[in-house]
């Protein structure tokens, strides 16, 4: 960024440190970034901190994580270059510094954006937590300006990351009818999750053979029938998204190609550029 050089080298830096402490930080800020960009564009609305009305206080939000580390480096950039960096190009290059860090592609951010003043918590609500058709994804995807194909790369984010039990119970031990398991999923992984996921607030991996890789595996866990999300499992069944998912498990290269295309065109999801935005002394809150 030529308004502020040592930008990109600071928020590298601090990546690195974060990551090197704890790798599953690489997949929250994935997520973080996903949520922002979900709700009003890539505008850091999602950091904004108005208790109860604010999208980082809606449901879907609630296990978001994240938000000290930008003010972290907000602080600091304020230091060097003071109102120049927008939360919104910081969140953008973070999320590419996040995802290099664990092993995935890199990509050129674009700066320029501006942070938006509005975020209401009734928006984000809204957001896919996993138990959508592929019809209502799509549709949703749509209306962020991003393609079946799109949809499919960025759900291999969970190539890293974990969900909790809570949220697959009802695949275990409530589906469609009391004590019934989901047939879909694998006998042998159904045995594992069902002895494991006793315990509601238990953590467990969204790739069960390559946890801590950014790898395709994704892809051929999703044709084993080893998903943790129901509707990562619809993905293959679906004559609209099936072709990606085992073009994607067979060639490596092709995700890794891919996850930069589809990150380059989430991070330009309705841009506020100039006077719509504005670049915020503090992330979670409007000047």
């Amino acid at each position: 960024m030529k308004t502020c050089p040592g930008m990109e080298g600071i928020i590298a830096n601090k990546v690195k440190e974060l990551i090197t402490k704890d790798y599953t930080y690489g997949a929250s800020l994935i997520r973080l970034y996903f949520h922002d960009c979900a709700v009003r564009g890539c505008d850091a609305s999602i950091l904004l901190d108005q208790p109860e009305t604010s999208e980082k206080y809606a449901g879907p939000s609630k296990t978001l994580r994240g938000f000290e580390f930008i003010n972290e480096i907000k602080a600091e950039l304020e230091k060097q270059c003071p109102k120049t960096v927008s939360c919104a190009d910081i969140l953008s290059a973070v999320v590419r510094d996040a995802t290099t860090a664990i092993g995935g592609p890199y990509w050129q951010v674009k700066y320029g954006r501006k942070d938006g003043r509005i975020s209401r918590s009734e928006e984000a609500e809204a957001i896919p937590m996993g138990r959508e058709s592929i019809t209502d994804l799509i549709q949703y995807f749509q209306t962020m300006g991003l393609s079946p194909v799109d949809l499919v790369i960025l759900l291999g984010a969970h190539t890293i990351g974990y969900s909790s039990c809570a949220s697959i119970g009802y695949r275990l031990y409530n589906y469609q009818g009391p004590g019934k398991c989901d047939p879909t999923i694998d006998p042998q992984y159904t045995n594992f999750l069902t002895r494991y996921c006793q315990d509601p607030t238990k953590k467990v991996q969204l790739d069960p053979t390559t946890p801590t890789i950014f790898d395709s595996v994704y892809y051929q866990n999703i044709q084993k029938n080893m998903c943790l999300l129901e509707v990562e499992q619809k993905l293959f069944v679906d004559s609209r998204t099936a072709p990606l998912v085992k073009a994607l498990a067979n060639q490596p290269d092709l995700f890794y190609m891919q996850f930069r295309a589809a990150m380059v065109k989430l991070s330009k999801t309705l841009v506020l550029t100039k006077d719509e935005g504005e670049v915020r002394l503090n992330c979670s809150a409007v000047n």
